[in-house]
C-alpha cells in the first residue's frame, strides 16, 4: 500500500508529496517511488540487519535509517516489525510491514497540511513513537504494581498451597513477559535515539534549527525513558525472586511436615515390629498387661520426637 502526504491528485501527484508511506509495498509501488524521486526503497531483508552501519547510513544525500519498532494496540498483541526511514531534503519515505497507530495518528494530523515539510513529518513521527513507547512502559509499570500487590500484600488470606503456587506461577509468567516487552521497548528507544542524533549531525546543513532542537528534546526524553526501563527491569527481578522464594518456602513447609511425620512414625513402628515377632521365649508373651504395655510404649515413643521438635522450636 502506498500513501502520499499531503494528498493531491493528478499525473504528478506523487512527485509533489513530502511524505510517502509504504506499507508492505509491492514491486510496482517500489518502482513508482524510485522513478519519482531517484532514491532506493529498502527491502525487508535490509531493514532486519542489526549492524549500525546498516541501520544508519547516507546514500545520494539521503539519510537511510532503520529501527525495530513495537506496534501495539490495546486489544492486539505486541509485535516487533522492522521499519525504514529515508529522509532527504525534498522527501520522507517510510517503509513498514505492519499497521501502526502512531503512523496513522501522524498521517491524520499532517496529511492535510499543504505546506508539509519532510523533516517536520519525520520529527513528528519520532515524537509520537516515543510517546507511544512511554505509554507502553506505563502499562508495564502498572502490571508490575499489580503483581507486587499480590506478592507482598500483608493481609492476603491464606489460600490453599496448590492455588497459591498456581497464582504465583502465573505472576512469574506475566512478569517474565513484561520483562521481555520492556527489553524490546528499550532497544527500540535506543534505535530511535541513534536516529535522532544521526539526523541532527548529518543533516545540519538543511535541517531547520527548531526541528533540530526538537530532535535533541526527543533524545533527552528517550534517555529518561531508558532509565525508567532499567528501574522496571530491577523490579521484575525482585518480583521474580520473591515469587520463587515464596513457592520454595511453601514447598519446604510441606517437606518439613512429611519429614516430621516420617521421623515420628519410626519409633512406634520399631516397637510394633519387636513385639510382633511372637517368639516363644518373649517375656511379655504370656503377660496379662503385655498388650496395654506395648500400646503405651508405642504412644510414648511417638510423643518423644514431637516433644523434642517442639523444644527445638522446629514446629
Amino acid at each position: 500500500m502506498l500513501n502520499a502526504y499531503p494528498t493531491s491528485r493528478g499525473k504528478d501527484a506523487l512527485t509533489k508529496s513530502a511524505w510517502v508511506d509504504l506499507i508492505d509495498p509491492t514491486a510496482a509501488e517500489r518502482s513508482a517511488f524510485e522513478k519519482a524521486f531517484g532514491l532506493g526503497v529498502p527491502t525487508k531483508e535490509q531493514l532486519v540487519e542489526i549492524e549500525t552501519t546498516s541501520r544508519l547510513r547516507i546514500e545520494n544525500d539521503a539519510l537511510y535509517l532503520t529501527a525495530p519498532l513495537i506496534f501495539a494496540t490495546d486489544n492486539e498483541p505486541w509485535i516487533v516489525a522492522p521499519t525504514g526511514f529515508v529522509l532527504a531534503k525534498h522527501i520522507l519515505l517510510t517503509v513498514r510491514f505492519a499497521r501502526s497507530a502512531a503512523f496513522d495518528a501522524v498521517s491524520v494530523e499532517l496529511g492535510g497540511n499543504k505546506q508539509l515539510q519532510p523533516a517536520l513529518a519525520f520529527v513528528r513521527l519520532l515524537e509520537v513513537l516515543v510517546d507511544r513507547m512511554a505509554d507502553l512502559l506505563e502499562s508495564s509499570a502498572r502490571d508490575l504494581d499489580d503483581a507486587s500487590h499480590v506478592i507482598f500484600r500483608p493481609d492476603a488470606p491464606q489460600a490453599k498451597l496448590s492455588r497459591q503456587t498456581a497464582q504465583l506461577r502465573s505472576l512469574m509468567i506475566r512478569t517474565g513477559r513484561t520483562s521481555e516487552r520492556m527489553a524490546r521497548i528499550q532497544y527500540a528507544l535506543v534505535c530511535l535515539d541513534r536516529m535522532a542524533k544521526f539526523t541532527v549531525e548529518r543533516a545540519r546543513e538543511w535541517l531547520a534549527q527548531d526541528l533540530a532542537n526538537r530532535l535533541q528534546i526527543i533524545s533527552s526524553d528517550i534517555a529518561s525513558l531508558v532509565q525508567f526501563t532499567e528501574g522496571l527491569v530491577s523490579r521484575v527481578q525482585l518480583l521474580q525472586d520473591a515469587a520463587a522464594g515464596i513457592i520454595n518456602i511453601d514447598q519446604n513447609d510441606v517437606i518439613k511436615v512429611l519429614t516430621i511425620a516420617s521421623i515420628v512414625g519410626i519409633p512406634p513402628v520399631l516397637v510394633a515390629g519387636i513385639y510382633g515377632m511372637n517368639f516363644k521365649g518373649m517375656p511379655e508373651y504370656d503377660w496379662a498387661w503385655g498388650y496395654p504395655y506395648a500400646l503405651a510404649l508405642i504412644v510414648i515413643t511417638a510423643l518423644l520426637p514431637l516433644i523434642w521438635f517442639k523444644w527445638k522450636d522446629w514446629i
